[in-house]
């Protein structure tokens, strides 16, 4: 009876650890030898997704709740989604601008605040609106090609699309183009960097 208790028990334990193995899956080909999940060959993850930069300056917080929705956005059409920038947006849109601004590859645009704009004597803003060509040369001076990290900005000279320079000078939150002062940049949109300032700049 001892023996024919022994074997039952033993084969009960038996077909237990076989269930019990069976209903463990076999591991799969992401899985390494440490436990850790590896993409499946036909899963990557986005360059853009790892590398996206987050905007910084003293300015920031801010235009925080506006910057969310423009990573996708061509830059033209971005401008006009953030409310402190609609003063440079009506400047754009009124050069016929933006269409360009739009299709340009891998462009930084120096943005003046409306602040910056607000600063101009009203009748010498409302005169420049009125030429559409001053206008767009102005803009224009506002705009370099190839996206600018900050680092790509410390004391450096930049050649405009306007044709004239900027001077940069400082670092991190302390970073000035011209004579105008960073407020918030490195601000990602799909086709462009940009630096929000608080000065409009002047071609020389």
């Amino acid at each position: 009876m001892l023996l024919a208790a022994a074997l039952a028990l033993t084969a009960t334990v038996t077909g237990s650890t076989s269930v019990s193995a069976l209903s463990s899956p076999p591991p799969t080909p992401e899985e390494t030898a440490t436990g850790e999940m590896t993409p499946s060959p036909g899963e990557t993850t986005s360059p853009d997704e790892m590398t996206t930069p987050s905007p910084q300056g003293p300015g920031c917080s801010a235009l925080e709740g506006a910057l969310s929705g423009i990573a996708d956005k061509p830059v033209g059409s971005a401008l006009g989604d953030v409310p402190d920038l609609s003063s440079l947006a009506e400047a754009v849109k009124q050069a016929g601008l933006a269409d360009k601004l739009n299709q340009s590859e891998d462009i930084t645009v120096f943005a003046p605040s409306n602040d910056a704009f607000d600063a101009i004597p009203q009748d010498a803003r409302d005169r420049v609106m009125a030429d559409k060509e001053e206008l767009t040369r102005i803009l224009s001076y506002h705009v370099v090609e190839g996206r600018k990290a900050p680092a790509d900005l410390e004391d450096v000279t930049l050649k405009t699309l306007e044709g004239g320079e900027l001077t940069t000078k400082g670092s991190g939150e302390d970073l000035t183009i011209n004579d105008a002062k960073v407020t918030c940049g490195n601000i990602s949109t799909r086709n462009a960097t940009v630096y929000v300032i608080d000065k409009v700049l002047m071609p020389q």
